[in-house]
């Protein structure tokens, strides 16, 4: 094995079990001397793969967010597309919400990670223009009215309302189990566009204009400091 690919595996390594720890901990937060002592190495060690614990975060963030997009990358018929989506925010629901407030935390207040920000949203906005792909040729399936931009809406909707329930464990006690709450929310989502069916030829403008708003927004975040 080479020193660069013993370098990565130490990387994918250092990543997993700093996810792990900051599930575990329950606050969005770790300390990398806890770090290093669940791997075995020496603290210093870490700092050849991150500069700071904030860079670590966003690595995370940014390693969870290249998952999701392989994940939407299968090429199989839109409604499975569409389950999918959801179910990636249902199946955790704890390291979905985790993750999206550490990076609110770190949009907010951290500095020099511009980098880093932009290669999060450059990924980001590939996994939305397969997500507005997927979702439109469900639409055109169903031959329904509803927009591509309001059926994302309501699929994001119900995936972040969903993961904060199941997540609680005091709404839990009255909601009963989780895989049947999961399956009913999806199934919801799926009979949604049923529900705005279309008179006439389904024209869907509406993916064309957030496909240049993404690569639009694509340009101008080039020069935006985070």
């Amino acid at each position: 094995m080479s020193r660069q690919h013993q370098f990565k595996v130490r990387e994918e390594n250092i990543l997993a079990m700093a996810e792990q720890l900051l599930l575990e901990s329950g606050d969005g937060d770790i300390t990398l001397d806890s770090l290093a002592e669940q791997l075995d190495l020496a603290k210093g060690t870490l700092y050849k793969h991150f500069s700071s614990k904030d860079e670590l975060y966003l690595r995370i963030i940014i390693r969870y967010e290249e998952q999701l997009f392989d994940i939407n990358r299968i090429d199989d018929c839109p409604s499975a597309g569409v389950a999918r989506m959801i179910f990636q925010q249902l199946f955790n629901p704890q390291k979905a919400m985790l993750l999206n407030q550490i990076e609110e935390r770190l949009a907010a207040s951290a500095t020099g990670l511009n980098r880093l920000f932009g290669d999060l949203y450059d990924i980001r906005r590939q996994r939305m223009k397969r997500l507005i792909d997927i979702i439109s040729a469900y639409l055109q399936d169903e031959r329904s009215s509803l927009s591509t931009r309001d059926y994302l809406s309501s699929i994001w909707a119900m995936g972040q309302g969903g993961a904060g329930l199941l997540n609680s464990s005091f709404y839990q006690r009255y909601l009963g189990r989780r895989d049947t709450l999961r399956y009913a929310f999806v199934q919801q989502m799926l009979d949604l566009p049923s529900h705005y069916p279309a008179v006439d030829e389904v024209l869907d403008e509406d993916m064309q204009d957030l496909v240049e708003q993404i690569d639009t927004e694509s340009e101008e975040h080039r020069n935006t400091n985070y």
